[in-house]
């Protein structure tokens, strides 16, 4: 097998960390993603996975290996964007990753339309609510929420979100509805412990340590617990909105929203050029300019009182 491809095939099993998960991102068959990491062995003399009948991981030489291949294939994308120009069309893989439910709300539409608009495109879609490291895991473009940490990479601001904390109608009519952050010792709280510190609830001036009746490691279980009327919850406003624009949630404690966090788009500098990345940042502007991330004072529904 051309040598080229065989170092594509040992960085997507690195990636993928199996050799099927490998030749479904390649569209080849595992034998023959099997057979080019073998023969790339073979030829340099290494072993590069240590392979067993459930996982498959690299071994040192193999992860020194793989940050030089991985080089190698940038400067080749590099040089063939530079070679098309910048309105190239793109074509191959791109590696996008966000937060989960951002992820579903927002980042599926965005690589729907892509898709549908580039036939020669593939995306892989990697949604977990944690920071990856873009380098080590071959990621082309990282969704990030709140403020950015200083780094190399190139960022582009595609909105702002903030922190809101609501409950159902059912729950307030029971219970009463908070007048100061202070107030909410008195009540059912569902915390979500992803969001930073979950029993920690900081607004504008003050800070609230919460003892939860319920905590749940998602957004989504936040917001169907408050809806069924178990709680007061706090997630971010993105996750919020279908709810209380549909009036299942109501807002609280508007006048003590902390100041709203942006919505980043990250990328390696090496990966400026790439017609799959610029294509990504395009479709990602449209969707916002026409729906636009905006914290949850800009929608025009009051928080009560």
């Amino acid at each position: 097998m051309d040598r080229l491809e065989t170092m594509k095939a040992f960085v997507a099993v690195a990636h993928a960390g199996s050799f099927a998960g490998a030749a479904r991102q390649l569209r080849l068959s595992p034998s023959a993603v099997t057979r080019a990491v073998g023969e790339l062995e073979s030829h340099l003399g290494l072993t590069l996975f240590n392979r067993s009948t459930r996982v498959v991981s690299l071994t040192e030489r193999g992860r020194i290996h793989l940050d030089s291949v991985r080089a190698i294939l940038d400067e080749i994308v590099a040089a063939e964007a530079r070679v098309r120009g910048q309105d190239a069309a793109p074509r191959g893989l791109l590696t996008v990753t966000a937060p989960v439910v951002f992820g579903r709300l927002h980042v599926l539409a965005i690589v729907n339309t892509m898709l549908a608009a580039h036939p020669a495109l593939s995306v892989r879609l990697v949604l977990v609510d944690r920071d990856i490291n873009l380098v080590e895991e071959g990621i082309d473009v990282a969704i990030r929420i709140g403020a950015l940490a200083d780094s190399s990479l190139i960022a582009t601001k595609l909105g702002e979100v903030c922190r809101a904390v609501v409950a159902s109608p059912a729950y307030l009519a029971r219970r009463g509805v908070p007048a100061t952050p202070a107030d909410i010792a008195d009540h059912d709280i569902i915390a979500f412990d992803g969001l930073s510190s979950g029993l920690e609830w900081h607004f504008a001036d003050t800070s609230i340590r919460t003892a939860p009746r319920l905590a749940v490691n998602s957004a989504d279980a936040a917001i169907a617990a408050a809806e069924a009327g178990l709680g007061i919850t706090r997630t971010l406003s993105y996750q919020l909105r279908d709810a209380v624009t549909a009036g299942r949630l109501q807002l609280l404690l508007g006048g003590f929203t902390p100041p709203p966090v942006p919505v980043s788009a990250l990328y390696p500098p090496r990966r400026y050029t790439s017609p799959n990345v610029t294509a990504f940042l395009a479709a990602a502007r449209a969707r916002f300019r026409a729906a636009p991330l905006v914290p949850a004072a800009a929608w025009g529904i009051a928080a009560i009182r």
